[in-house]
């Protein structure tokens, strides 16, 4: 290909990064479910019989995206259109309870952390542990950094070694083989630090949750800031999730 070619196949493409990641429009995405409230059909159990985490609650409906995988599956029997997938990839909270959907309701807002704002609100940096993971969640992780997202014009980064982190971001089941380097990584930051968990693995195990191979024991000590939900989690949802963490609600500086 000469050079006049690859010019003409670059400016096909367009722009590649996304100028806003606070208002971006990822086409064809599958995000954020919502719950309608209309009743079931009577004695209906499809959903539920078919998820493979069992993230959904019958009674008293809800949605639970910590387990959830986000396959579809559900969607796809339920005779009464229940649970509908959006583009939206606003998927994190501050809580573990605070990614269960319900009826007529979503996620709430992360709340901002004024002592995490006040530390580290113009400059952070993170250290990824892939405990276990498939390596979705870390691709995905690995593309908040690329062209497309530039997670670094908000100051957060990914650096190579805990003594340089102010910040843990975990992903995968925690297999038992990676148990204790999980472990020493986190001991080897500088106080003050905190955990992201990104993804239904790491939320819950995911599919994974019930293996004899798992060691959770970690996430029983330290418990996560922030939870980044998905499977895997888009670029946007950890990146605005992160966002939100550190107060800045649109983006700047």
């Amino acid at each position: 290909m000469n050079l006049l070619d690859a010019l003409k196949v670059r400016d096909s493409q367009g722009k590649q990064f996304v100028p806003d990641v606070r208002a971006a429009n990822p086409i064809g995405f599958r995000g954020l479910p919502v719950i309608n409230d209309a009743p079931c059909q009577q004695g209906c159990t499809e959903c539920s019989d078919c998820c493979p985490t069992t993230a959904i609650q019958l009674q008293n409906f809800s949605l639970d995206l910590g387990r959830c995988v986000w396959c579809d599956e559900c969607v796809r029997v339920c005779p009464k259109d229940k649970i509908t997938f959006t583009a939206g990839y606003r998927t994190a909270s501050c809580t573990r309870d605070g990614l269960l959907v319900h009826e007529g309701r979503g996620l709430g807002p992360v709340e901002a952390s004024e002592a995490i704002r006040k530390i580290f609100g113009r400059s952070l940096k993170l250290r990824s542990v892939s405990a276990g993971g498939c390596n979705g969640c870390e691709l995905e992780i690995n593309a908040m950094a690329n062209v497309n997202f530039d997670c670094g014009r908000y100051g957060i980064d990914i650096v190579a070694s805990p003594r340089h982190a102010d910040g843990l971001i975990l992903s995968g089941p925690i297999s038992a083989n990676m148990a204790e380097a999980l472990e020493l990584c986190y001991e080897g930051m500088p106080d003050p630090k905190f955990v992201i968990a990104v993804g239904a693995c790491a939320i819950s195990g995911g599919v994974f949750e019930h293996s004899p191979v798992l060691d959770r024991a970690f996430l029983g000590r330290f418990e996560p800031d922030l939870y980044v939900a998905g499977c895997p989690p888009h670029p946007l949802s950890i990146v605005n999730g992160i966002l939100d963490l550190m107060g800045h609600a649109d983006g700047s500086w």
